[in-house]
């Protein structure tokens, strides 16, 4: 993975309780100078209401240090609430790591 990249892999149920890990990797990955963050749901068996408003105000966070954040991995069940709170549009959410991986090499 490109080094300008930093991959947190979100696990099992993320809710209120489940947050506090997913918090310190977004505080390490913006003390590195990384341009992406890339979150892969591939693990996440349940989001809630708390999950989804843990993502926004990361989205918000990130944008405000200048880097990107990009979803990938989505099961049926996130990809819903995604689209029910209208966030499809204002995340970048792509399939999988591998179709993220081809994006990087064809802007490169």
């Amino acid at each position: 993975m490109n080094q300008q990249v930093k991959v947190i892999v979100i696990n099992g149920n993320f809710h209120a309780s489940t947050s506090s890990e997913f918090h310190k990797n977004i505080k390490e990955a913006i003390a590195t100078g990384i341009k992406i963050v890339l979150i892969d749901c591939h693990n996440v068996t349940f989001m809630d209401s708390f999950g989804l408003g843990t993502l926004v105000s990361t989205f918000k966070t990130l944008q405000e240090f200048g880097i990107k954040m990009v979803i990938c991995s989505a099961n049926d069940q996130v990809k819903m609430l995604f689209e029910l709170t209208g966030m499809d549009s204002k995340f970048t959410i792509v399939p999988s790591q591998e179709t993220f991986e081809n994006l990087l090499v064809s802007v490169s």
